[in-house]
C-alpha cells in the first residue's frame, strides 16, 4: 500500500490534496516573510551554518532529474543531514508546479531561478506550532516516518 492510499484513510495524514494545499500555504508565507532558501548550493550553506532554524526541506525532481546522478548524490547527502538533524523532508514530484508557486510569489512571474531542486523553509521565531499549515506538514512527515517513508513524495495540486 502506498503512502497516498494510506493518507486517505489515516486521520492524522489527511488527504494528499490537503497536504499539497498546506505546502502551498507554507511556501506562500515563507516567501512573504523571506524565510526561504532556494537552490542546492544555497541550502547546503544554510544547513552548515544554521540547521536549527530549518523546519522543512523540499527536494524537487521530475523523471528527467531522477536520471541525474550528481543531483541524486546531492539529494542523498541532504537527506542524510536532514535526518541526522531532525529536519522534516518532503519530495515534490512536480517541480514545474513548485516553480509556478515560487516564481509568482517571489517576482510576479520573472526569470526562473537557476536551481529549484532544493528548498529550505526556516522559522527563526520558533512559532511553527502556531502555523496550522506547517503543523500539518510536520505531522504528515512524522506519520510518514512511522510508516518507514523517510522522504514522502507529494504532488502539488495543479491550479
Amino acid at each position: 500500500m502506498t503512502l497516498e492510499e494510506l493518507a486517505g484513510d489515516h486521520p492524522a495524514l489527511g488527504s494528499m490534496e490537503k497536504v499539497g494545499d498546506a505546502l502551498e500555504e507554507v511556501l506562500s508565507k515563507a516567501l512573504s516573510q523571506r524565510n526561504i532558501t532556494i537552490g542546492v548550493y544555497e541550502a547546503a550553506k544554510l544547513l552548515n551554518v544554521d540547521p536549527d532554524n530549518v523546519v522543512l526541506c523540499l527536494l524537487a525532481a521530475d523523471e528527467e532529474d531522477n536520471q541525474d546522478v550528481a543531483l541524486q548524490i546531492h539529494f542523498t547527502l541532504i537527506q542524510a543531514f536532514c535526518c541526522e538533524n531532525d529536519i522534516n523532508i518532503l519530495r515534490v514530484s512536480n517541480p514545474s508546479r513548485l516553480a509556478e508557486l515560487l516564481l509568482l510569489g517571489a517576482s510576479g512571474g520573472g526569470e526562473q531561478p537557476a536551481d529549484l531542486h532544493c528548498i529550505l523553509v526556516t522559522n527563526p521565531h520558533a512559532s511553527q506550532w502556531k502555523d496550522p499549515a506547517l503543523s500539518q506538514l510536520i505531522c504528515f512527515c512524522r506519520e510518514s516516518r512511522y510508516m518507514d517513508q523517510w522522504v514522502p513524495v507529494i504532488n502539488l495540486p495543479e491550479r
